[in-house]
This record gives structure tokens, C-alpha cells and sequence, in this order.
């Protein structure tokens, strides 16, 4: 046989897929009926209420048993590699957020007419973006307003991250997972095996949740803040520990006394914290690691910053003064660029400096290993850095210069990874608002340039509320349903951190 018919034999076969396809669908049914029992809190609260707890049952029953169905089907010896790892993390936060979506369609609310816009909202809640369909979230029964905390809450640390921590018989390959999921280039391990992480990570998180409700209660007790209950208080912890931003009243957190807005900046600021940093420095008592942290430093120095900058900016053009500047100043750089999303006021009404500022921040984010969104701190150190050897090396050509993060050198993969995020980043963040702005002009919707700008931003970056109708205190439900899906998509890929997404579109993923 000539070689020239070899290779044509050879170019001819037929090239199997390379991703357990059977797999990935087993380990997300699984974990799509694990997640159908949170709407069993719901319905909780609908009973206590006097609401009815049929939307939350329905949608409980029906993921529940389609999740329990399709795992039995796909039952067999599957491993989770890398490769598979991808894939899973995507559809579980798509799965996620149709299984958010469902209670809000089955309770006949007229706010959420459109499927699409239930959709977003499910999404906004899962990836902790924030922002909103709803015209008026005050006319919503307690269970619906409970049920969008919750869905924050457990998509703050991520929904397989809960999953190992809670769940150790799924039969997951936990680091590829974990890694997958957690945001960040970089996540430290706080013990050798992955799900003790997890778990730790967990506890935390609940414990600081737990804190923050018995603050907050505490002060609507006591008189500090008499429109504080036990209903809001509950509400508000698990959207701020997540960084996510579902408040249950029209104005956000602006009615409340000054000393629960500083309490929000506190915890606001703590979910913005690697939280593996956080339990080293407040569990195993070394808060000496935190200090010593160069992205904690640049974090908590850049949230300065941001709040003096905006300060002087807010009091120069006399839109506040005093201790309501400081206040509005520092609560408003915390919230966006820790992608919290709360308001204290609309800030979509400040001047044109400060609003570029807040647009700044949006592109900032918390630490690697927080509940933040964004692009993280410890990407703008690495890219800073690499930025400086390119222009050492400029210089002097033989110059051998690693980067260095907490005096460790970083691999020179983890740089190429950073420098690719940020680049795509970008481009999706430019290509969003582009799309926003031109359907906008289609369907004549009333949208400044600097709007799509700030949506874009907003929807990819985690953030939530944006400027103009989009604004803290307006709504993403005037868009046509072609902004929506962009809005969705922007969401999925940031709180996703953009490459397991793309690495999905290329040929070489699916082949092997």
C-alpha cells in the first residue's frame, strides 16, 4: 500500500468524541436533583406566610424527578476529567438557572409573563449579578422575594462547591470541579483533599451569613434602624455575603439607618475577601496572612481609593456632603467593585465623573476565591507586572525576570491564562455593548451609548444595576428579548470567567 493511501485511509476514519458525554449528563442530573431541595425553603416560608407553596413544590417535584430520571438512565463508570470538568460547570449554571426560573413561572405572577425574563432573573440570581426584571420586587409574596435571596446564596460560592462540601458520595473528580468553578486564576487549597476545602469554605460562608442576620436583626430589635425586621434581615444577609444584591425593597438598602449601610460596607467588603485567606486569618487565628497578602494590600487599597476619589467628586459637585458623602462615597465603591450591587442612592444620577469612576470600578472586582465578580485583583497585579518585565526586557533583552506574586513565582502559564482572560474579557465586553446599543436603536428604545456601556459592564463584570433605565433604581425589563439573551449570556460567561466557555467552541475540545 502506497503512503499515499494510507493517509487518505487514515484522514477518512471517522474520529470518535472525546468527551463522556453520558458522564457529564449523569453528574448534572445528579446534581440538579440535589439542587431541587432548596425550593423546600421556599415553600417553608410560603406555609408560614399563608402564601401558597405550590410553585416552589411543582418546580421541586419536576427538576427533582427529571434530574433523578436521567441519572438512572446514564448510570455507569464514569471518571470526570479536566475535559469534562468544562462542560459539567456550564450546564449546571444553565440548569440552574431554568430551576430558578421555574417557581417564578408557575406562581402567575404578571411580572414574569415573559419565560425569558423568569429566565433572567433565575440567572441574575444564581451567577449573583443582581439585576433585575421586576417593574416592582415589593408587590412579590415573601417566599418569591425569599426565593431570589436563596438562589444568591447558593450560587455565591458556587453550586458544585456546595455540592462537594455536602454531598461527598457524588462521585466526582472534586478538584477539576473545584477549580472550574471557583473564581479566580488561582484557588488555595486549605487541606490536601478537596472536599474537606469545600467544606471549610462553607462553614464560613454560613457562619458569616449567620453574623450578619443577627446584626441586623439585632438593630431593628433594639431601634437602631426601625425598618429593620426579621424578614429583611434574613433577606439581606444572603444576597451580601454572596455579593449579590436582591433586596426585597424598590429602593435597595437606601431607607435604612446610617449603621446598617456601614454594616453592609463591612460584609460587603468580607465577600470580596479570598475566602480561603479569610478562614486561615479568622479560623486558624493568623490574621498576619491577610497583611501580608499582596492582592488583599492592593484590594483594600484600591477600595480606598475608589471611595476617596468618589468622595471629593460627590462633594465638589455638591450632590452630598458630610458624613452622607463619606457614606454614599465608600458604600457605593464597595458595592460595585465587589459587585455587590446595592444602592445607598441612585448613582446613576451623578455627574459624569463619577459615574465613569463607578464604571471603573466595575471592571475591578473582589480577590480570587471570593463571591465577587469581575475580572479579580490579583489578574491586574499579575497583568501589572507582566506589563513591567515586557518593558524590562525592552530594555535589556537578556534580562531573565520571573513574576513573582507573594514572593512565589508564577508559572508562566497561569501569565498566558491571565492575559488571555483579560483580552476576552474585553472583546466580549465591547461586542456586548455593541449589541445591546444597535437592538436598542431597532427596537427604539430610549439608550445612551454610555448606558450599553455601563449594562455590558454590568452583565458580564456580575455587577447588576447599571445607568439609565437600567439604573439602582430602574429595571432590565424594558429590553427587547434579543438584549435579554445577550444580558443572560453576558452573565453565564462572567460569572463562568469566560475560557471553560470558549474552550467548549473549539473543535479540538470535542474531538480527540
Amino acid at each position: 500500500m502506497s503512503p499515499q493511501a494510507g493517509r487518505a485511509r487514515l484522514v477518512g476514519r471517522p474520529r470518535s468524541l472525546a468527551v463522556d458525554l453520558r458522564g457529564v449528563a449523569n453528574l448534572v442530573a445528579a446534581l440538579t436533583k440535589y439542587l431541587s431541595l432548596a425550593t423546600l425553603v421556599p415553600a417553608g416560608v410560603a406555609l408560614g406566610s399563608g402564601e401558597s407553596p405550590v410553585p416552589f413544590l411543582a418546580a421541586g417535584v419536576l427538576t427533582g424527578g427529571l434530574g433523578w430520571a436521567v441519572e438512572r438512565l446514564t448510570r455507569g463508570d464514569h471518571a470526570v476529567r479536566p475535559r469534562e470538568g468544562f462542560l459539567i460547570v456550564a450546564l449546571v449554571w444553565v440548569v440552574a438557572a431554568g430551576v430558578a426560573a421555574l417557581p417564578y413561572l408557575f406562581s402567575g405572577e404578571p411580572q414574569f409573563d415573559r419565560p425569558l425574563d423568569a429566565y433572567f432573573e433565575g440567572m441574575a440570581g444564581f451567577t449573583t449579578t443582581g439585576g433585575s426584571i421586576l417593574t416592582d420586587v415589593e408587590a412579590l409574596p415573601h417566599s418569591l422575594l425569599i426565593w431570589r435571596a436563596l438562589t444568591q446564596w447558593l450560587g455565591g460560592l458556587g453550586i458544585i462547591v456546595l455540592a462537594l462540601a455536602v454531598f461527598p458520595r457524588l462521585r466526582v473528580g472534586g478538584r477539576q470541579l473545584f477549580e472550574s468553578e471557583l473564581p479566580g486564576p488561582e484557588i488555595e487549597s486549605l487541606t490536601t483533599r478537596i472536599r474537606d476545602t469545600a467544606r471549610r469554605l462553607w462553614i464560613l460562608y454560613v457562619a458569616l451569613t449567620a453574623v450578619l442576620v443577627a446584626i441586623l436583626w439585632l438593630y431593628g430589635l433594639s431601634g437602631l434602624d426601625a425598618r429593620m425586621n426579621g424578614f429583611e434581615a434574613v433577606s439581606h444577609a444572603l444576597t451580601t455575603i454572596p455579593t449579590g444584591g436582591f433586596s426585597p425593597n424598590a429602593r435597595s438598602v437606601e431607607d435604612y439607618a446610617a449603621v446598617t449601610q456601614w454594616t453592609f460596607v463591612v460584609f460587603m467588603f468580607l465577600g470580596g475577601v479570598n475566602f480561603a485567606l479569610m478562614y486561615a486569618a479568622f479560623v486558624r487565628l493568623a490574621p498576619r496572612r491577610l497583611l501580608r497578602d499582596e492582592e488583599f494590600r492592593l484590594y483594600a487599597g484600591l477600595l480606598a481609593l475608589g471611595a476617596v476619589i468618589l468622595g471629593l467628586e460627590l462633594a465638589g459637585a455638591g450632590v452630598a456632603s458630610g458624613e452622607a458623602a463619606v457614606r454614599h462615597a465608600v458604600f457605593q465603591t464597595v458595592s460595585i467593585m465587589t459587585t455587590t450591587g446595592y444602592s445607598s442612592t441612585d448613582f446613576a444620577v451623578w455627574p459624569t465623573l463619577a459615574i465613569m469612576t463607578v464604571i471603573g470600578l466595575m471592571f475591578v472586582g473582589g480577590s480570587a476565591g471570593s463571591t465577587s465578580g469581575s475580572v479579580k485583583v490579583v489578574r491586574h497585579v499579575l497583568l501589572g507586572r507582566i506589563l513591567r518585565r515586557e518593558i524590562d526586557q525592552t530594555v535589556h533583552p537578556e534580562l531573565v525576570s520571573p513574576v513573582r506574586l507573594n514572593r512565589r513565582v508564577v508559572d508562566e502559564r497561569t501569565l498566558r491564562a491571565v492575559s488571555s482572560f483579560i483580552l476576552l474579557y474585553i472583546g466580549i465586553f465591547v461586542a456586548g455593548a455593541a449589541l445591546i446599543a444597535l437592538d436598542a436603536a431597532r427596537v427604539g428604545l430610549d439608550l445612551r451609548v454610555l448606558d450599553a456601556v455601563g449594562v455590558s459592564a454590568a452583565m458580564i463584570g456580575n455587577v447588576g444595576p447599571s445607568f439609565g433605565i437600567a439604573g439602582p433604581l430602574g429595571s432590565y425589563e424594558p429590553f427587547s428579548d434579543v438584549s435579554t439573551a445577550v444580558m443572560i449570556l453576558l452573565m453565564w460567561l462572567g460569572r463562568l470567567e469566560v475560557i471553560p466557555i470558549v474552550v467548549l467552541l473549539t473543535r479540538r475540545y470535542w474531538r480527540s
